[in-house]
């Protein structure tokens, strides 16, 4: 009787292997040339890495067999301790590919440097001094993204259109949590920041449409908040310009404050017309009307503080991008959406010990203390919490 046939159990995992041939390798085959450089910065640096890998793998297997108790033909010495050459061999190599990385991280840290300009189209082609970059000035918001287009006056959501071989100047900033801006075809993720202005120069090589997203967590919507990218001929783009301002839409500072509230599964739209500035007064915090903008504030510590009056500005700098003060809800750490009792016993609104009281809602970016006011809400002493010392203040 013949036995049965035993397979190792480890088989029956190979058919999953052809669930892979959906696996999106965009990364590995961008269609941008600032990706395309980082795919070359990835594969340069496995190869590298697989000069040691690989021989140390083969002759760990190759000793294992070699000095097997079975094998008495093997070279016993069990004085021996040291070996001039195989110390260089196993000293010499690791240090070269060590060498060969870190001179690839130096140049590629400043080449693909997301604030540098662009110098070239892609490998063949350098960029022509008479081209005139595409600005986009994109903001990440909850769970959406808005683009504005500043020189050609318009705004969308969710998608984003740029022309082919043209270069990209990305500004980026978010309204409320720390986000991620990611376009894996054209390159790689730069971080959003309320508050701050980041950047991004890219160009994309091959029409089509491509997946941009965010790639850091920001709450319980954070899984639809992608958005689509749009690579155009020079001509389509410019059609799609014009048929965007044909429209009536405008999308303003009060739309914008509309628009801020958390929200999910935003459908893709275009505005015809963008209120002017208006990305810089998301960045600098000062969307709602009798705001003052944080450089505003800035500017008035460089110049050696207000003074006693400057807790006057206090209420000016109170922010709060997701209006709890609406009862709008955000789905954040406090202001739990799912049922469950939050870890604090506090309520998300009720007033803390030695905390400024929550007025008119704004609880965000609580900027008070920069305007010379304790926690409570009083004027600090001289030189402290944000008055200008007295001999700065010659006047008071």
């Amino acid at each position: 009787m013949m036995k049965p046939v035993k397979f190792p159990r480890s088989l029956l995992l190979l058919p999953l292997l052809g669930m892979l041939a959906g696996c999106n390798m965009v990364v590995m085959s961008p269609f941008g040339d600032i990706a395309a450089q980082q795919r070359d910065l990835i594969v340069i640096s496995t190869l590298l890495m697989l000069l040691i890998i690989i021989p140390v793998i083969c002759l760990t297997l190759f000793f294992a067999w070699r000095y097997r108790a079975a094998n008495t033909a093997a070279t016993y010495d069990p004085e021996w301790h040291h070996s001039t050459r195989l110390e260089v061999v196993i000293w010499a190599a690791p240090l070269a590919i060590i060498i060969a990385l870190g001179a690839i991280t130096w140049i590629s840290t400043h080449k693909l440097d997301p604030y540098r300009p662009l110098d070239r189209i892609d490998a063949q082609r350098p960029l022509p001094a008479d081209v005139k970059p595409l600005t986009v000035q994109v903001v990440a918001l909850d769970w959406k993204w808005l683009f504005i287009y500043p020189e050609q006056g318009l705004a969308t959501v969710n998608e984003l259109y740029a022309p082919v071989d043209v270069p990209i100047n990305f500004e980026i900033t978010a309204s409320s949590v720390m986000n991620s801006f990611y376009i894996p075809a054209l390159a790689g993720q730069v971080y959003a920041m309320p508050g701050m202005r980041t950047k991004l120069h890219a160009v994309i090589n091959q029409a089509g449409a491509y997946n941009g997203f965010s790639a850091n967590y920001s709450g319980a919507g954070f899984s639809h908040m992608t958005f689509t990218f749009n690579g155009t001929s020079q001509a389509d783009f410019d059609a799609w310009v014009a048929k965007t301002k044909a429209g009536n839409t405008t999308f303003d500072r009060a739309a914008y404050l509309e628009f801020e509230k958390p929200s999910e599964r935003e459908p893709k739209r275009q505005f015809a017309n963008v209120e002017d500035n208006l990305f810089d007064a998301i960045v600098n915090l000062c969307v709602k009307p009798g705001q003052m903008c944080a450089k505003d504030m800035m500017h008035i510590d460089m110049m050696g503080g207000a003074g006693k009056e400057s807790h006057e500005n206090r209420e000016k700098l109170r922010y709060d991008t997701r209006h709890a003060d609406e009862g709008a809800g955000t789905n954040a750490a406090t202001f739990p959406a799912h049922g469950n009792d939050a870890r604090s016993p506090e309520s998300p609104n009720q007033e803390q010990p030695h905390a400024a009281p929550a007025e008119n809602g704004m609880q965000g970016h609580d900027m008070g203390n920069m305007g010379g006011q304790d926690t409570h809400g009083n004027p600090a002493p001289e030189g402290e919490g944000g008055i200008a010392p007295k001999q700065l203040n010659q006047a008071n």
